[in-house]
């Protein structure tokens, strides 16, 4: 129980005639929107408790056109993408789904017929993703465009000043949302409509709580090259491995050996996520990779490092704001909440002034200097004179300086100096008590108020023993017996209930602070949006500095790629010494690689080196190379890995062929497709002819034939001339070069065709028997010229010689003395098969 108390002893101790025990308790359970149950460790990251984010997604399709809008949890932040056209097959709404991966799709009962059917596909499980999403139908009214845009219109915003007038309000949303589109304005109108029905994030808050909306964003899809889940593993850009310690495998799965785990140098949580964000939305817009570079490559110069490395630390105080506003948004704002917004905020106005220190021709630095307004200082100055923030975590309440409210300031002194009052009022009621009753306490508890506490004496054994004249009984607590007397009633009615009193206050202020905070909270957004597109930029730039990456250059009109001494990003971390090898594909000619070598000679590593510097500088990255020219790509392919698993019913050459198909019906002549051994799943003609009748179908196409790089051991596809000659095929094979028994690999990108796989020098590196390499290279040389192939002699004799050594030892183990012994029956039973098998 939670009090102030002072006791009072009759036993001299000293001069003076008592001695008084003054002993101060930690205070009761506070009541209010300002409680906080962790410890300080846990709440100085308020990202660690964050629940996982979820997307809500509305969509509606008509004539041809598509209208998206999304919620998302995390953030709390509306996202709309402007009237798109998207075909029947609506892949561009397939490519969206992908993307953000909502957790349930709402659309109008009333739907087109193949939008219904692919719903049902989505439903069922046919579409691809981690998860299926719920499906959810609304009667076709919800999506009405007059009720939407009034649903828009007169939603409660939380960055939408309640001092603007209703007239302002549409202008101000209006600058925001693009109303002319609209199945958007539709679909955000159904959206809403299904986040007041489901209640998300407030399921448990009273009805008149809304779902907290934070901001609008636009969510665009132009420009993007497209990539599926089968490229992203294959090319380990991701990577998900589960983590180590037994104790933490329950909290989900951590980055392995990836692009993104050697990059992700980010030093805030929102800076990890729009990095992981680029990645799955590699870009062809020009102007927004150059502005990337631009920064990268400004940070890598030697005179700017300590101006880098002190933007990235403070990046590190760049919390989750919009959690924080969610909560004050519900008045759930947790004591730490207060410390992290005042050090994101300051952290913000020392990236400010930093970046106005820097050439302004960057736009980033331009934006930043410009966008974190004075408002932010605004803020953090009203935080840090107001909140007391030690008092805060000590209280574990929300806790207001000195002189800030001078009524506040009396009764926290008046509450401080009850310890000493309350030892001589002790005092005084000792005086009038029972001679047997040896000391007695004058404690305060909030929402009771001030008792009078005495000892329970062995006398004491019913209850009508605790009745004392002139004292109202009140409870018995730990052998304690709780009185009111007169004394008590008067500090009571003197002084009051002096906590709770400074606890509402307190608590008052803090929702006049929560309104100021919320007024302004317009300018935290790009606050978050600039500060984690900093902090991206700088772990890029970090990396490029560590592993000695280069700028690469765009050329529209290359519609290829050039690389100059090219290196594998992550090979080459795990590698003693790695090769560099140079790529170029462009124009008309040699559109299509075909790369023959012997096995484990680096030809996959080689079309994944081409692949990976193609994204990263489709991300807007530095890349491992001397030099990288990358023109239009708008889309990589590949079929390197065959990802396979029981619960998709699928043999292992239906993966391989999936994987193709997926390239031939999808790739333009602006594509890259790389291949690595399509045909090996299934019987040896069967798969050198698939190889043959897709190359064939790319190179029919002509100048409209993708960019393709196929490594192959079928050696026939050269030798038997199944491709056509031409300008189209350039042949590259792998340098090696033979030693005696030994090949040694150079691991060195020449032009030319191999002669042979050199499987057998695999093998024996692998381990196996020289005598089973030998046969191989036997059968494979008797395959090779036509002749047939006959059964080792060495091996036949000895299987001879053990068949005659067992007759031997059958007959003298004979006994033939033994009447019942019938040599006839041995004869027909163990000689002449054993004979004949000899012979």
């Amino acid at each position: 129980m939670a009090a102030f108390k002072a006791t009072q002893d009759r036993t001299p101790q000293g001069p003076g005639p008592g001695a008084a025990r003054d002993s101060f308790p930690c205070q009761g359970p506070v009541v209010g929107p300002g409680e906080m149950g962790e410890s300080e460790e846990e709440d100085n990251d308020n990202d660690n408790d964050e629940e996982p984010a979820e997307i809500h997604l509305c969509v509606l399709w008509n004539s041809g056109n598509l209208g998206i809008a999304y919620y998302d949890t995390g953030d709390s932040t509306i996202h709309f993408m402007p009237d798109a056209p998207d075909q029947e097959s609506l892949k561009l709404l397939q490519r969206v789904l992908d993307e953000i991966n909502p957790r349930s799709v709402v659309t109008s009962a009333k739907q087109d017929e193949n939008m219904t059917r692919f719903l049902g596909k989505l439903a069922s499980g046919e579409h691809r993703g981690p998860k299926r999403p719920e499906i959810m139908y609304l009667p076709s009214v919800d999506f009405g465009l007059e009720i939407s845009k009034q649903r828009l219109l007169s939603g409660n915003y939380a960055f939408i000043p309640e001092s603007m007038t209703a007239t302002e309000k549409i202008l101000f949303l209006s600058s925001i949302i693009p109303f002319d589109c609209l199945l958007m304005v539709r679909a955000l109108g159904g959206l809403l409509k299904f986040l007041g029905r489901r209640r998300i994030g407030v399921e448990l808050e009273d009805y008149n709580v809304s779902v907290p909306i934070l901001g609008f964003k636009k969510f665009v899809l132009t420009h993007l090259v497209s990539i599926d889940q089968d490229t992203y593993s294959v090319l380990q850009i991701f990577k998900s491995e589960s983590h180590p310690s037994v104790y933490k495998v329950a909290s989900g799965l951590k980055e392995g050996l990836s692009l993104f785990g050697i990059l992700n140098r980010c030093r805030c949580k929102w800076g990890e996520k729009l990095l992981r964000l680029w990645f799955t939305r590699p870009t062809q817009d020009l102007g927004e990779l150059n502005s990337r570079l631009d920064v990268i490559q400004f940070f890598l110069l030697p005179q700017n490092l300590d101006m880098a490395q002190m933007l990235h630390r403070l990046m590190s105080n760049i919390k989750n704001v919009p959690l924080i506003l969610k909560r004050m948004k519900l008045s759930h704002t947790k004591v730490s909440d207060w410390q992290v917004l005042y050090k994101t905020v300051y952290s913000a106005l020392g990236l400010r002034d930093a970046c106005r220190s820097l050439p302004q021709s960057i736009q980033l630095f331009r934006d930043i200097a410009q966008e974190f307004s004075d408002d932010l200082h605004h803020i953090a100055s009203l935080i840090g004179k107001v909140v007391d923030f030690e008092g805060s975590l000590s209280e574990n309440r929300f806790t207001v300086l000195p002189n800030i409210d001078p009524q506040i300031d009396e009764k926290k002194r008046r509450l401080m100096g009850l310890p000493s009052f309350l030892t001589e009022v002790a005092r005084k009621e000792l005086e009038n008590l029972d001679s047997r009753i040896p000391s007695c306490s004058v404690i305060y508890i909030p929402l009771i108020g001030f008792l009078l506490s005495i000892s329970r004496l062995p006398f004491m054994t019913e209850a009508s023993d605790f009745e004392i004249e002139g004292l109202d009984f009140m409870f018995l607590s730990e052998e304690k017996l709780h009185y009111r007397s007169a004394r008590t009633k008067e500090l009571d009615a003197l002084l009051g209930d002096l906590h709770c009193e400074i606890r509402d206050q307190e608590t008052l202020l803090m929702h006049q602070l929560q309104c100021q905070v919320l007024a302004r909270a317009a300018v935290l957004t790009p606050v978050l949006d600039l500060a984690s597109r900093l902090d991206v930029l700088l772990a890029l730039a970090s990396a490029a500095r560590d592993y000695g990456y280069s700028r690469p250059h765009y050329s529209p009109q290359l519609h290829g790629v050039r690389i100059q001494n090219g290196r594998h990003p992550l090979m080459e971390l795990c590698a003693r010494t790695f090769v560099p090898n140079s790529t170029e594909c462009s124009g008309d000619k040699g559109r299509i690689k075909v790369i023959t070598g012997p096995n484990s000679s680096g030809k996959s590593i080689y079309l994944k080196q081409v692949g990976l510097i193609t994204f990263m500088a489709l991300v807007g990255s530095f890349v491992p190379a001397e030099e990288a020219e990358i023109g239009t790509v708008d889309a990589i392919f590949t079929r390197i890995h065959s990802c396979e698993s029981v619960s998709l019913g699928l043999s292992t050459f239906m993966i391989d062929l999936n994987q193709v198909a997926k390239a031939v019906n999808n790739a333009t002549e602006q594509s890259l497709v790389l291949i690595d051994e399509f045909g090996k799943g299934t019987n040896t003609v069967d798969g050198l002819a698939l190889l043959a009748a897709v190359l064939r179908h790319w190179l029919a196409l002509g100048p409209m034939c993708p960019h393709i790089f196929v490594a192959t051991n079928f050696l026939s596809l050269v030798q038997l001339q199944l491709l056509p000659q031409g300008p189209l095929v350039h042949y590259l094979t792998m340098e090696t070069c033979e030693d005696g028994n030994d090949l040694v690999f150079f691991y060195q990108v020449c032009e030319g065709v191999a002669s042979a796989s050199h499987a057998s020098h695999t093998a024996a590196q692998a381990g196996l028997p020289d005598k089973l390499i030998a046969r191989g290279k036997e059968v494979s040389d008797l395959i090779r010229s036509g002749k047939p192939i006959q059964p080792v002699k060495e091996l036949l004799k000895e299987k001879q010689m053990e068949n005659c050594q067992t007759l031997v030892d059958k007959f003298l183990k004979l006994d033939l003395e033994d009447p019942s012994l019938d040599l006839d029956i041995f004869m027909s039973q163990e000689v002449l098969p054993a004979a004949t098998t000899i012979l």
